[in-house]
């Protein structure tokens, strides 16, 4: 069993601000993912007055004067990188590359939103979800789970098995087959490496316009330059496939170890209940396919496959928030 005040060291990786308590999770992603995603949209300058008619100029004999050194040079054609797109198409990230880049893009999106001040919450969630986890199949990630202080309904994963629930989701919960559900999940994208496949995409596109350094991907400024792109994909989310993927192979995880198989289900359609207007899951709709949609796919492709499938639902033990 993990010891919570461990659990809470590894967190702290993430550089959770506690002064922030007050700050809502929804709210704070947009404002900080709107800043990344603007950042490098060009500023529209204001148009310039019309200049006024010049008189017509005396006739000279003098020659035109040659073109005014300060006029720009044409610009540089822009070389491809090609060990970029070598690793774009054909390389992986290394698992210490995968947990920098986890770290960075967790701490920088959200780091300002504290964990809930409950031991016994934090370690109830650490020991269900390394559970799960166990039965992913991915040894060599070190695991962490986490509840965030907000009312926002909202679920997160970041490369390097960083996996955060928040406490508007976790009070919609109503048995610990339901939270394996939902930490199933968020597992499935750190194993089917969502994220970092997203990653490499961007840096193919980025390879084909940027000048070429051989040092990059061996330097802290590859992370550096993955934090935009990280930052566009908590904003605007992993595609389609990659969610109805995570709602596929999270439920085989959380049946693998030993729970009801119907504990997503079951969050699903309770979201797909709520009012569409309901801004606890503005960030959620825009980071997901609706529930009702993930519902949908998720029968057509379990069918009848876990009718048979008698797993444990141990509503007694499920810890709910005072």
């Amino acid at each position: 069993m993990m010891n919570i005040k461990l659990m809470f060291v590894a967190v702290s990786l993430l550089s959770f601000g506690s002064t922030a308590a007050a700050l809502d999770l929804g709210k704070l992603l947009e404002d900080r993912l709107n800043k990344e995603l603007n950042k490098d949209k060009p500023v529209q300058q204001a148009p310039a007055p019309a200049p006024s008619p010049a008189p017509t100029p005396a006739p000279s004999t003098a020659p035109a004067p040659a073109q005014s050194a300060a006029s720009a040079p044409p610009p540089a054609k822009q070389k491809i990188d090609p060990a970029q797109i070598g690793f774009a198409l054909f390389g992986d990230y290394s698992l210490e590359e995968e947990n920098r880049i986890g770290r960075q893009i967790s701490g920088n999106l959200l780091g300002a939103v504290p964990l809930v001040r409950d031991d016994k919450l934090q370690h109830y969630v650490n020991l269900v979800g390394q559970w799960v986890a166990q039965n992913s199949g991915r040894k060599d990630v070190t695991w962490r789970f986490g509840v965030l202080d907000t009312e926002a309904i909202n679920a997160f994963a970041s490369p390097g098995g960083y996996i955060f629930v928040t406490k508007g989701l976790y009070r919609r919960l109503n048995s610990e087959a339901d939270l394996a559900g939902v930490l199933g999940h968020e597992i499935a994208h750190v194993t089917q490496k969502h994220h970092l496949k997203v990653l490499k995409q961007s840096s193919l596109i980025g390879a084909l316009g940027q000048v070429a350094s051989s040092k990059a991907k061996e330097s802290d400024q590859m992370v550096q330059n993955l934090i935009g792109n990280g930052a566009e994909i908590m904003a605007r989310g992993l595609d389609k496939s990659a969610e109805f993927e995570a709602d596929r192979v999270g439920v085989v995880y959380a049946a693998r170890a030993g729970y009801e198989p119907w504990g997503l289900p079951n969050v699903l359609q309770d979201l797909a209940g709520l009012p569409a207007g309901d801004n606890r899951t503005s960030l959620l709709y825009k980071t997901h396919p609706h529930p009702a949609d993930r519902l949908a796919m998720l029968g057509v492709a379990v069918g009848s496959r876990f009718d048979a499938v008698r797993g444990k639902d141990p509503t007694d033990r499920f810890y709910r928030i005072p």
